[in-house]
């Protein structure tokens, strides 16, 4: 493993951290592609921000993950009528989040939100029921029962009874 990585790793799984004064959290907005995110930072505002290089293939955000961002030349960048205005510096994780919501660190804008489980593979919200139990025990989740295909032109069974003439002749 190239050290690089394995040191981006171990950053990435430190538990405790604290920001800097340049740094701040944001949470992510979508993905617009060529390693740029759009983000919303702790003022609601929407940005651009450049997904470095060096995380590729080794950390995978989403749409609503939390990112710490370096925002030292946005003010430079905006002057100039660049679109990206910062770059991400860490990738929070699930665990991380719930102990930064702890903090005072946490911006406001951000309380009321939940982070992401990292077993939750689809980003799509999942509403909770209002404490019905399903007690059907039927695996079809109330889809109707298959029907036979009619597409086919001979059911199972049926045998070919046309000659074909395969050109193996051996009466010559």
């Amino acid at each position: 493993m190239n050290r690089g990585r394995r040191n981006l790793k171990q950053a990435a799984s430190e538990q405790d951290f604290t920001l800097e004064e340049c740094q701040s959290i944001a949470q992510v907005v979508s993905l617009r592609g060529s390693n740029q995110i759009e983000i919303m930072d702790a003022k609601g505002e929407n940005s651009l921000a450049l997904f470095p290089a060096k995380f590729r293939e080794s950390m995978w955000i989403r749409r609503g993950s939390f990112v710490v961002i370096d925002h030292t030349g946005k003010e430079k960048a905006q002057e100039s009528g660049s679109k990206v205005t910062s770059i991400v510096c860490k990738v929070l994780f699930f665990e991380q989040v719930r102990l930064l919501q702890k903090s005072p660190e946490w911006p406001e804008i951000f309380k009321d939100t939940k982070p992401i489980p990292a077993d939750k593979s689809s980003p799509i919200e999942q509403h909770e029921d209002d404490g019905e139990i399903d007690s059907s025990d039927d695996d079809d989740d109330g889809m109707p029962p298959l029907e036979a295909n009619t597409n086919r032109l001979r059911p199972f069974g049926v045998q070919c009874t046309a000659e074909t003439d395969s050109g193996s002749d051996s009466d010559s």
